[in-house]
């Protein structure tokens, strides 16, 4: 029987570890704000969006189903860090906007956040960095155009 694991299985192996142990540590490192990850997630997604996401695009950025997605927003304004925004053009729909609440909670967010990459990179050499970046650039690339 051999035993002997490719390098693919390896590197798929390493890329799903490595992604759950950093959410795991940053969402540790993030509890004291009283904010689960999905939340933390759903309050950062929406804050980098150019406009207000709808709750199908944040369900779809954050890869949940939209039932999960719509428990996850009611949690969210309840604690009053987002708003759901009717539609103008399609009653059906409705935006995600973040409250004064949300936009202070993702400044928390996105300076614990900024400090915890900054201590848990210090020791990987720079090039080593921007290669593994650009490989993983490529590789969602690669996995979106297949969609």
């Amino acid at each position: 029987m051999n035993t002997a694991v490719s390098i693919e299985e390896r590197f798929a192996s390493a890329l799903h570890a490595a992604a759950r142990a950093w959410r795991q540590a940053l969402d540790r490192r993030l509890r004291h704000l009283g904010i689960s990850q999905a939340g933390w997630l759903a309050v950062t997604v929406t804050a980098k969006s150019k406009h207000p996401p709808s709750q199908t695009e944040l369900a779809e950025k954050l890869g949940v189903e939209g039932a999960t997605m719509v428990a996850m927003i009611d949690r969210l304004v309840k604690a009053q860090l987002v708003t759901r925004e009717p539609s103008k053009t399609d009653r059906r729909v409705k935006y995600i906007a973040l409250t004064e609440a949300g936009n202070r909670l993702y400044t928390d967010v996105r300076a614990q956040a900024e400090a915890f990459r900054r201590e848990i990179l210090v020791n990987i050499d720079a090039s080593r960095l921007v290669a593994a970046t650009e490989l993983l650039e490529e590789l969602l690339q690669v996995v979106e155009s297949q969609r």
